[in-house]
């Protein structure tokens, strides 16, 4: 039996994956928590065998976690699922300790298969990465400008991108609107952009958005 922990901030996704997995003979939801320090904390003190963790959440986010949990080596296989596209995310939480990565949009056989598959100890890539490395998207794309945002730039350029309000996305992520205007400028600056509309393009152009 593989016991897994869920970490999202959504009741309603955590619910969705706890049927879903309720139905398989072999995996077990054992833990849920919607936050980064949830997370730590499981990883700690838990006996579970693989945590599915997402990556913006409010107070603590994902990536975070994920480093704490590392630096514990508690060797606890963490299968990051995500909103946010592969294209940015997948190899850089890969090589900070990531099992394996899946956009929220996956198939649920795909996210069982993964499951079982970080849960023997090995790694799991997405068909769209796979994709991505074999045709050298994922190494030219290390020379795009927006590989030079922090992780919280990165979650504000989406979220404006997206569409959403400086208050809105100050909402979201439990910043100050003072705060997301800062690291607004610093994307704008970065990417060289005069416009939210310009982010919106950019984000299309790259494939950051759909």
């Amino acid at each position: 039996m593989i016991r897994v922990a869920i970490v999202d901030d959504h009741p309603v996704v955590r619910a969705g994956l706890r049927q879903f997995l309720a139905d398989q003979t072999d995996v077990q939801v054992v833990a849920e928590g919607s936050n980064g320090h949830d997370a730590i904390d499981m990883a700690r003190g838990e006996q579970i065998d693989v945590m599915v963790l997402d990556i913006a959440m409010p107070e603590c986010s994902g990536v975070d976690a994920l480093v704490a949990i590392q630096a514990r080596n508690t060797g606890l296989p963490v299968l990051i699922l995500s909103e946010f596209s592969e294209a940015h995310y997948a190899m850089a939480l890969l090589r900070q300790g990531a099992s394996g990565y899946l956009n929220k949009r996956c198939e649920r056989d795909e996210l069982l298969l993964a499951i079982r598959t970080v849960s023997r100890g090995r790694k799991y890539i997405s068909v769209c990465v796979a994709e991505q490395l074999a045709e050298g998207w994922a190494i030219r794309g290390e020379h795009s400008p927006h590989h030079c945002l922090s992780e919280r730039e990165f979650q504000v350029f989406l979220r404006l991108a997206r569409g959403d309000t400086v208050g809105h996305t100050a909402d979201g992520m439990s910043l100050s609107v003072k705060t997301v205007s800062t690291y607004r400028a610093r994307v704008m600056e970065k990417l060289k952009l005069g416009s939210n509309s310009d982010l919106t393009y950019y984000a299309m152009k790259n494939g950051l958005i759909q």
